[in-house]
């Protein structure tokens, strides 16, 4: 993908400071400029025996070869002829120019070869003796990367002479030539990179669907190599591995995030062969990056293989993964909702511009098809551009309909939801009856806005005390319905013992058929303190902080033929019952770590809120209820 950017700025360079005559500046010809492949610090003297050096017209870097020098005489009278005398080099390398042997500037580090992209480069000098007859102007050059010339070499230095004013007024116009004739491919791509801001910055406001962030993502990588590649058509000074680097790692993040983009608007696992493709895609895009890291020599090596290997098998896994994404993801065709089918037209359509555009691409190092990309470039950029703002256009259109219909269930469920868990408050009232003599205390916790845990506190007709609590499995809506269901079957049964309530409940619950279970205990203390449990499934309850041992049945709703036994016991003065929900066991920390059961007994002695609250802190997972009963004789008969 790196090459996408210098061969953009070479194409758009060459065109307009190749042929043209300006006034006040001197263009040198190529008749006048000698080279060689090597590198010695000697080959700037002026008077230097160029034999055996070749034409510039002549010029064809050697593969392999990554130092090299350029001379050029040119006459005095040339130099003479301006008041503020400067050169101006175009090239795409790192390089020192020298006059007469002297040093006048340079681009880049000749050491490793890195260079900005200010291909277009200035040098002022002070104005020559009338005296020499002929001056030299050298250049020596380190490069480190292939370019998009046909063969794969490095293209020829230009220069030209003038005035310092005039130079850059050149440079000024040949900058806004590119970018009016790039305006077409340019201003979709500024659209596309605002439009994922905006998607992101929604998605931050609701993270539910995958389809915004991943769309988000790929347009702000799409505008993020876009500002990459005006930085090397404006001639910033950004340096290239900066450039190289990030247009490598944005068109990865944009590959990636389109692909799985496609996918997920279709409904669809990405296949495996495109995670496969993906992971040779990975492969590709590392290349690069690894040429940055070695010197000049080496690096130039393994960017030729890149150029003539690499790139063309990279464009051609792009023109899979983001060309044929699309189709793969949205067939068969007829199987597609009527309400996206204009979407999948317009995705399969920029597919198609994005097939051929990356083939071409891929055609670029191969004789008799390296032409294929220049000619037809300034038809595939701004087709590619616009195609693919239409799609983004008709995808957001799309996604802000679904994300609308959404919100309006999500407020009419919120509403249902707010009205299910007043009716279970209702159920579950916070005042709490408590018989003479006994201490009852509850926290009830839901972990949404209705819960799957239930509690009944009743004092009976005949003065006892009625502890109800279970706990419905699942979560939400529907475990709450059961709950609610659960608690209004048991509310007018003061006549049954525990045993008789859990078996009605059982019934209840296996006639209504709503699938799932509840666990449920069910304990009455008399005011002497005698008392009875029975428990189907349920946590037992903790006395005086041990575990009681009682019998335990099947949990309600697992079969209609299931007995209770509830037996007796006797509770002292002081004595203390902690009934919990499984939300308290349950319980687990960032870690993973849950609270669990040795956890609970230690705290089973607190009051119901303090154990509440610290099994919150640690970390709810589940609805939490938890129910104190303290038996104090001595209340009753201070009473």
């Amino acid at each position: 993908m790196h090459k996408l950017a210098a061969l953009l700025l070479l194409a758009l360079t060459a065109p307009a400071l190749r042929g043209q005559a300006v006034p006040g500046i001197l263009a040198f010809s190529p008749q006048q400029c000698v080279w060689r492949a090597g590198d010695n610090p000697a080959w700037s003297a002026p008077s230097l025996d160029e034999s055996g050096w070749r034409p510039l017209a002549q010029w064809h870097a050697p593969p392999g070869q990554s130092r090299f020098w350029v001379r050029c005489r040119v006459d005095s009278p040339g130099f003479a002829a301006f008041d503020h005398p400067a050169v101006q080099v175009r090239f795409l390398a790192a390089y020192q120019l020298f006059l007469n042997g002297v040093p006048i500037g340079r681009n880049g580090d000749l050491k490793n070869g890195f260079f900005s992209m200010d291909s277009i480069r200035i040098f002022s000098f002070p104005p020559l003796p009338a005296a020499n007859r002929s001056n030299v102007l050298s250049l020596r050059a380190v490069f480190r990367m292939v370019t998009a010339d046909p063969a794969g070499s490095l293209e020829a230095p230009e220069f030209r002479l003038g005035d310092t004013n005039s130079l850059r007024d050149n440079r000024a116009g040949v900058l806004v030539r590119q970018l009016s004739d790039e305006a077409t491919s340019f201003l979709p791509l500024v659209v596309i990179g605002i439009v994922g801001l905006l998607l992101l910055g929604f998605s931050a406001w609701d993270r539910s669907h995958l389809e915004p962030i991943l769309l988000g993502l790929s347009c702000t990588f799409v505008g993020l190599m876009f500002v990459n590649i005006l930085c090397g058509t404006l001639m910033t000074k950004e340096p290239v591995w900066a450039q190289l680097a990030l247009y490598s790692l944005s068109g990865t993040a944009n590959t990636l995030a389109q692909t799985f983009f496609y996918f997920s608007l279709a409904r669809k696992r990405v296949p495996n062969v495109f995670r496969l493709l993906i992971g040779a895609w990975f492969v590709c895009t590392a290349w690069p990056l690894a040429e940055l890291l070695l010197p000049p020599q080496p690096a130039l090596r393994l960017d030729a293989i890149h150029f003539f290997v690499i790139a063309p098998v990279s464009y051609v896994l792009l023109a899979v993964l983001l060309g044929c994404g699309p189709f793969i993801a949205f067939w068969p065709y007829q199987q597609v909702p009527h309400r996206m089918r204009a979407v999948a037209a317009l995705s399969a359509a920029w597919g198609a511009v994005l097939i051929v555009f990356f083939l071409a691409l891929a055609a670029e190092p191969f004789p008799g098809l390296s032409g294929l990309f220049q000619a037809w470039q300034s038809t595939l950029f701004p087709a590619q551009s616009i195609a693919q703002l239409c799609a983004v256009g008709a995808i957001i259109a799309f996604i802000l309909r679904d994300q609308r219909q959404i919100a309006v269930q999500r407020a009419s469920l919120a509403g249902e939801m707010q009205a299910a868990s007043e009716i279970q408050h209702m159920l579950a009232p916070a005042t709490i009856e408590s018989a003479s003599g006994l201490s009852v205390e509850v926290a009830f916790h839901p972990m949404r806005e209705v819960g799957g845990d239930f509690f009944l506190c009743r004092v009976l007709p005949d003065g006892r005390q009625r502890i109800l609590i279970g706990d419905v499995s699942g979560k939400g809506a529907a475990a709450a319905m059961a709950a609610t269901l659960l608690l209004g079957a048991g509310e007018e049964r003061g006549g049954d013992s525990p045993h008789e309530l859990l078996a009605h409940l059982n019934q209840v619950l296996c006639r209504m058929r709503l699938g799932g279970f509840a666990t449920c205990l069910c304990a009455d203390v008399a005011r002497d303190g005698r008392a009875t449990i029975a428990n189907a499934g349920h946590l037992p309850p903790y006395l005086n902080g041990a575990e009681l041992k009682i019998d335990s049945g099947l949990p309600l709703g697992v079969s209609d033929q299931t007995d209770y036994s509830e037996p007796p016991f006797q509770l002292a003065a002081g004595d203390m019952l902690t009934f919990l929900s499984d939300g308290v066991v349950e319980a687990r920390n960032s870690s993973g770590e849950l609270f669990g059961f040795d956890r609970s007994r230690a705290i089973s002695t607190q009051s119901a809120e303090q154990i509440a609250v610290v099994a919150q802190a640690f970390g709810q997972q589940d609805d939490v209820t938890v129910l104190t009963l303290t038996f104090n004789p001595a209340e009753m008969l201070h009473a």
